[in-house]
């Protein structure tokens, strides 16, 4: 019994366990599984043909525009959460400041993007759906699984969003942050040539250094004289 707590316990002290624990990562790959549920499904059995003909057509209402939809904002938010699962990987080992800070922008601005894009696409699968025959002998399955992790990667790219904003809140502008990694502050050099030269043929008025004072007159002194009168 207690070989097997102790086995826990190290793996739950294992960077890997702590590493996919994380809330971030696990809506991130969450939010990968929804998308590669919903492209694949809609190339699988998003095409069907009619009995009476071999010519495909897409299961939502014969719009091609649906599935097209659901395939490329699928396979782009399939690529995207891995991209940003390998800078979740590598962000302890980012040391550029700059560079961290743009990755904090991009997954905010792409995790509010995707947002509106699966509400569009949800609301929009969901019409055409609705608005279909229901003809063909396949596909139902696959129809409905869309719509429904269409809409289950609503609530998960707003999570991401929200963690994304939080984490570029939390994170410090690039002047300061080295500043208190590395308690220094960098100071910008100035090239040793920065006295401009003057013209030598300016010439100054040789009583320019000495300061003109207004001069006051002197009062005549009077001298009394003795008479012997």
């Amino acid at each position: 019994m207690r070989r097997l707590v102790t086995a826990l316990k190290d793996f739950a002290d294992n960077d890997i366990v702590h590493f996919l624990t994380r809330p971030q990562i696990i809506a991130r790959i969450l939010a990968a599984v929804f998308s590669l549920i919903i492209f694949a499904c809609l190339v699988a059995e998003g095409y069907q043909n009619l009995t009476t003909s071999s010519q495909l057509h897409c299961i939502l209402n014969d719009n091609g525009a649906a599935c097209c939809y659901g395939i490329t904002v699928g396979v782009l938010s399939f690529l995207q959460c891995l991209l940003f699962l390998g800078f979740d990987i590598y962000d302890t080992s980012i040391s550029n400041h700059k560079f961290k800070y743009a990755i904090l922008v991009l997954d905010v601005t792409f995790s509010i993007i995707w947002t509106c894009l699966w509400f569009v696409g949800f609301c929009f699968l969901a019409n055409q759906w609705n608005r279909s025959t229901h003809s063909y002998l396949l596909g139902t399955s696959a129809a409905r699984a869309c719509i429904a992790f269409a809409l289950l990667s609503v609530p998960c790219w707003v999570y991401l969003a929200y963690l994304a904003l939080k984490n570029l809140w939390a994170e410090p502008p690039v002047p300061y942050k080295r500043t208190l990694d590395e308690g220094s502050v960098a100071l910008t050099t100035l090239p040793s040539c920065t006295t401009t030269s003057l013209p030598n043929n300016i010439r100054y008025p040789e009583n320019m250094g000495t300061a003109s004072y207004p001069s006051t007159p002197v009062p005549h002194r009077l001298t009394l004289m003795n008479s012997d009168d």
